[in-house]
């Protein structure tokens, strides 16, 4: 079979980079080996995460928030059955759309495990060879499961497996205090599981702003989630119908369940990439310039497999940037504006630099604003009151630097900050701009104020204070 580009991989970044070479008048050809397309994101990763993550939300509603607007529906209660298969449903209708999407841009789905024969050539396990003049790599990531004693036991599982479970664990334990232990650790805890959080550095979500790791942890706190920070795993003994986890100076904890989440590796293996010429490195991925281009001219890698970033949405932008550029157009991705969202339950969202890294670079050149949900009507009347948005900006010309959110619905609100970012706007920009009253975005706003030390709505000793 020949095409103009093939695609190793139909998740995001593969699918895109498909259609978007379709698009262009490509002939376009996807190789993609599981039963759906979507990859990791769609089948058993975001989506039915966060599938799960609305059920966790409408308990905490329903827990939390009906009676005091005045509806009552009694106590509420989780049947995993029917939230299994509204997370299904969710996921089949994405995959789905991804194969209707093929079909309408004329992409051709070749089903089957590929691996380079050559730099113009991907063989493919039970069908022909496809012959290209271009190709983009997007085989994604798999979890990582560090050399502990005892992580083999079938009860020990990785985000995969704990999708696929079919009852609400007593007693969960979560290895790694990253975005994946966190999301599933605040999850259980709804569900009704006791969780316990073991993660070996100082602090939660490690790479995201310091304020909203502490705010994060003492909302767990507050929901009852056990965490042990600067504590590592040694071992995991299987014991009758559950698991002793030994971490720390000789620390244990008992669980029917471990999740193992401490991070994800590229899938590079077995794909004959060194033996064309591709440059890799194991655990950081393939080498690709920001025209995502590898070290052999005409073959591109986009998503987990070949970047800092293991995110959908980068996957999607790069997959884009590299069709592009393989059929001759000028595209390059941009880093500036990418979104962090954590689906917790306080919610985390941030984009640009983060308060440490703003003083890093600027020095004493640098303001923040706070502004807290209390302070905003629409939260009051959400009942959502927990958090703050952060603005973070450089005080020599202005540029907006970073903003940072903890509370309701920020992992939506967060684009209001991509595109301030991307278009490189002043602090004042966002702060003089209206929005609309009541809503949850006028925080945007309000925080840029407190930078500015404009508050309105703040009273005077809360204007400049940094989350408690």
């Amino acid at each position: 079979m020949d095409c103009d580009v093939a695609v190793l991989g139909g998740g995001p970044g593969g699918y895109t980079a498909a259609i978007r070479a379709a698009q262009l008048g490509a002939r376009s050809v996807c190789v993609e080996k599981e039963p759906e397309l979507g990859g990791t994101c769609l089948r058993v990763g975001c989506i039915p995460t966060k599938a799960w993550v609305q059920t966790a939300f409408a308990i905490k509603e329903a827990e939390e928030t009906f009676a005091k607007r005045g509806v009552h529906v009694g106590e509420p209660r989780l049947d995993l059955g029917k939230a299994n298969e509204w997370k299904a449903g969710v996921v089949k209708q994405m995959t789905s759309g991804v194969a209707s999407l093929f079909k309408a841009n004329g992409v051709e789905w070749v089903k089957g495990a590929g691996r380079f024969k050559d730099a113009n050539t991907i063989a493919v396990e039970g069908a022909e060879d496809v012959t290209f003049k271009q190709a983009v790599i997007a085989t994604g990531s798999f979890p990582l499961r560090p050399p502990i004693p005892g992580l083999d036991s079938s009860r020990c599982v990785d985000s995969t497996g704990l999708l696929a479970q079919t009852e609400v664990p007593r007693r969960l334990v979560v290895l790694g205090g990253g975005i994946i232990g966190c999301e599933f650790a605040s999850i259980f805890r709804r569900f009704g599981s006791e969780v316990t959080i073991v993660e070996m550095l100082p602090t939660l979500i490690p790479q995201e702003d310091a304020d909203a790791s502490k705010e994060l942890a003492k909302q767990f706190g507050r929901r009852g989630i056990a965490l042990h920070v600067e504590k590592q795993c040694t071992g995991v003994e299987e014991s009758g119908d559950g698991l002793t986890v030994h971490f720390g100076d000789g620390e244990t904890v008992e669980c029917d369940l471990m999740l193992v989440s401490v991070g994800r590796g590229p899938t590079v293996e077995g794909l004959g990439l060194e033996e064309i010429g591709v440059e890799l490195d194991r655990r950081k991925g393939i080498a690709a310039d920001e025209r995502r281009r590898t070290t052999v001219p005409n073959i591109y890698a986009v998503g987990d497999c070949a970047g800092y970033w293991q995110l959908a949405h980068t996957a999607f932008r790069e997959g884009e940037v590299a069709a592009e550029n393989a059929l001759g157009h000028e595209a390059v991705v941009d880093n500036r504006g990418v979104p962090r969202p954590i689906y917790t339950d306080p919610e985390i969202a941030a984009v640009g630099l983060t308060e440490a890294e703003a003083r890093e670079q600027h020095g004493d050149d640098v303001a923040v604003g706070v502004f807290p949900w209390v302070a905003n009507a629409r939260a009051v009347m959400q009942n959502e009151t927990v958090g703050w948005v952060k603005s973070i900006h450089e005080t020599r010309y202005g540029e907006l630097l970073g903003i940072v959110m903890v509370g309701p619905h920020v992992t939506d609100l967060i684009e209001a900050g991509v595109v301030a970012l991307d278009a490189e706007s002043t602090v004042e920009t966002v702060a003089d701009g209206m929005a609309a009253h009541p809503t949850l975005s006028e925080a945007v706003k309000e925080a840029g104020l407190v930078a500015l030390g404009r508050a309105i709505h703040l009273p005077p000793k809360r204007r400049a204070a940094a989350p408690a």
